[in-house]
This record gives structure tokens, sequence and C-alpha cells, in this order.
């Protein structure tokens, strides 16, 4: 978690969401895709405090395309989240 110079907090991390899928010869294949999350406030406290590497979240909230320029253009895609719950109890820390 880290702070903006006015004070808010905010907390970044990523998900994974993996799939599975069947071609059109019945063979099944699996796929993952990651994700940035972004929480700000209160719920970026919470996250800090609550959630761990390798559990299982649900994340609500809306997609934000961001655009920079840093030595080339850059540019980000990530949901900034305005539900997080745990799925599963609170694992050992990671730290």
């Amino acid at each position: 978690m880290r702070y903006t110079p006015t004070g808010k907090p905010v907390t970044s991390f990523s998900i994974v969401t993996e799939y599975t899928w069947s071609s059109s010869d019945g063979s099944r294949h699996k796929g993952i895709d990651w994700f940035n999350v972004v929480a700000w406030g209160d719920l970026a406290e919470a996250c800090k405090r609550s959630l761990d590497k390798g559990q299982l979240v649900y994340v609500e909230g809306r997609i934000k395309n961001r655009q920079w320029q840093d030595d080339q253009a850059c540019q980000a895609c990530e949901v900034v989240a305005q539900n997080v719950i745990a799925l599963d109890e609170r694992r050992a820390p990671n730290r």
C-alpha cells in the first residue's frame, strides 16, 4: 500500500482468472488472464489488512484504461475496485 501526495491510501495487486474451453475437435484447453487491480481509500486499507498472495478473491469494479508518456507511449488497462471480498481463509503471511 502507498499514499498519494495528498495522503489518500491506494493498494495495487494482480489477480489471475482461469478458464477452459473446448475446440471444434473436442479437445479441452486451459487459459489464464492476469488483471491489475487498484483499490482506493478505506477499501485499499482493508485489502492491505486482509488479503494475501494466493488467496481467492471476488473483485467488482470498473475497467480503466490509462495512457502516459515515458520514453515512449505507454498504456495500461486495470480494474478500479469498488468491492473486494476474500473467498477463502487468510493464509500464512508471505511477507
